[in-house]
């Protein structure tokens, strides 16, 4: 019998999640997305990720994993650049979303 495909099938959940700040998770997600492109270093939470190494299909992959990491979907009218600049303007999304529960 096949075993079902994950989208993401490297994540590993980060631990005890709910003692890491929202920053803090989005950065684990940045992270590791970085770090798929081989670029191991700290983004700072106004940096833009772009500049950071994130092109615009890994913004996609950005999309997705946040809705992942806090179980919650970005509206469609929510996915635009501005809202995935930098960890900081994530994290005020995620508690914006977060917030409307």
């Amino acid at each position: 019998m096949l075993q079902p495909i994950s989208a993401f099938p490297e994540r590993i959940p980060m631990s005890n999640s709910n003692a890491q700040s929202v920053e803090e998770r989005i950065a684990g997600v940045v992270h590791r997305l970085l770090t798929e492109h081989s670029i191991d270093r700290d983004v700072g939470v106004d940096e833009d990720l772009q500049q950071a190494g994130l092109s615009s299909l890994d913004m996609v992959s950005l999309v997705l994993s946040v809705e992942e990491e806090f179980d919650l979907m970005v509206p469609e009218v929510s996915i635009m650049p501005a809202n995935f600049r930098s960890i900081g303007a994530i994290s005020q999304l995620v508690d914006s979303l977060r917030a409307k529960r």
